[in-house]
């Protein structure tokens, strides 16, 4: 054998050498990654700015004649409750009363005129919140509330709500408060205490505060929105946003749990695990199909990439003069995608057993729906099957008809929070239209 043959198969034995070792690499990712290229993360994303960043605010015409959402054959949908305003979130306590955060954008002077002129106003119901916490109690779980009260007000655009060792809290926009607490009270009169000083104001909507208690009840967790789009008023003005905080329940020992969450809203733990999930709204601007919001596990001290990077490690083009790769390059692809510009905001796991098996332990999303898309998207609520504490199937729809006329950008109402009834039933807070409509199973099935 001469020196050439010999040389040519050393180069075919490293070629096929490397060919070899760039397949092991590349397979070797996480099992949390291979779980959701199961359940759908595109395998190339658009890119940035492959078509027009569009403004397309939905024009909200209510229900009408007795129309109600349309739910999966086998349930039934009802108007739980109405005459709200712009209800937010759903808090069910132990004994089964159901606490409901009035709350909204407030808007002021110009920039009130702006959102009347731009249609957003409309569209959101924003220029007042009512800055109340409602309490609805259905004793015989009828499905009629039969009693309901003023539970707290004058607030400062609460959401959260929590209780704890015989303490409610309260999470403003601004604030934790907490208040002493006996349940069945019907009206709080004493003084609150505020425990916690939280980053005010933002871009859009992200004034909503979540709290949510670990299981042992030591420790509380905080999510907090950013301040902008993409950092554009500057990163000094990010200080303790687009986090999910970690406290005591006395206000005491914050720290940053997870971040480069853009906006995480609804949390919850995932069904028989000690696994925190939340619900992510992510950026505006490049394009209609970029970025995916999505539905994530919350790993302690991970970073999930705003505003350097998107799905991954994507980098996001508008910080070309702040990169931070060293960022880029740490960030956690997220579990579950649920569509761009969906407005993802509430989430919760089906513990109950009221519904059938393929939904027990699952996640139910809230979607409030699209403003930056030349299509409206979200405006519904979506399931995500779950099994042994993972994704286990593609996101799909669950209850849909808020959508009036995509043509014309007319929808019926607008879906946020999302919770479980002690009756195994669901209870969906529609803001646009001040209403909560109940989903319930009409027959078990086990299969």
């Amino acid at each position: 054998m001469n020196k050439v043959s010999v040389y040519i198969i050393i180069l075919f034995i490293l070629f096929t050498l490397a060919i070899s070792c760039k397949g092991q690499t590349s397979g070797m990712i996480s099992k949390e990654t291979r779980t959701t290229m199961k359940i759908g993360t595109p395998d190339s994303l658009p890119k940035p700015f492959s078509t027009k960043s569009v403004t397309n605010f939905s024009k909200v015409i209510g229900w009408q004649g007795g129309q109600a959402p349309v739910a999966p054959k086998g349930f039934t949908v009802t108007k739980f409750a109405d005459n709200f305003y712009n209800p937010r979130w759903i808090y069910v306590a132990d004994n089964g009363d159901i606490f409901v955060a009035e709350s909204n954008t407030e808007l002021k002077g110009v920039k009130k005129a702006a959102a009347q002129f731009s249609g957003k106003l409309k569209s959101q119901n924003m220029g007042e919140s009512a800055n109340r916490i409602t309490l609805l109690r259905d004793a015989d779980n009828n499905g009629v509330p039969e009693k309901r009260f003023v539970f707290l007000e004058n607030l400062q655009q609460p959401l959260g709500m929590l209780v704890l060792n015989n303490k409610f809290y309260v999470a403003n926009t601004d604030a934790l408060w907490i208040y002493d607490y006996t349940p069945g009270t019907t009206k709080l009169t004493k003084s609150g205490k505020k425990i916690l000083d939280l980053p005010a104001g933002g871009y859009n909507n992200h004034w909503t505060r979540n709290i949510i208690a670990n299981k042992d009840g030591s420790k509380i967790y905080i999510s907090v929105g950013s301040g902008s789009n993409v950092g554009e008023n500057g990163m000094e003005h990010e200080v303790r946003r687009a986090n999910i905080l970690e406290i005591n329940p006395d206000g005491s020992g914050e720290r940053i749990y997870a971040s480069g969450l853009r906006n995480p809203v609804g949390m919850d733990w995932a069904t028989g695990t000690n696994t925190l999930w939340t619900a992510v709204n992510e950026r505006d601007g490049l394009g209609d199909d970029l970025v995916p919001d999505y539905i994530t596990s919350v790993k302690e001290g991970g970073f999930y990439g705003w505003p350097y990077a998107y799905f991954g490690q994507n980098p996001d083009p508008r910080m070309k003069d702040d990169p931070h790769p060293e960022l880029v390059q740490k960030t956690i692809v997220p579990d579950v995608p649920v569509g761009a510009h969906t407005a993802s905001l509430g989430l919760t796991f089906y513990d109950g057993n009221a519904f059938p098996a393929k939904y027990r332990n699952g996640a139910f999303v809230g979607q409030h729906g699209s403003w930056n898309r030349s299509k409206l998207s979200g405006y519904k609520v979506v399931f995500v099957p779950f099994s042994n504490g993972r994704p286990s199937g593609k996101p799909e729809d669950f209850l849909t008809g808020f959508i009036a006329d995509a043509s014309k950008s007319e929808v019926r109402g607008r879906p946020v929070c999302v919770a479980v009834l002690k009756d195994g039933s669901l209870l969906i807070t529609d803001d646009a239209s001040n209403t909560l409509w109940r989903v319930k199973a009409t027959a078990r099935n086990d299969e």
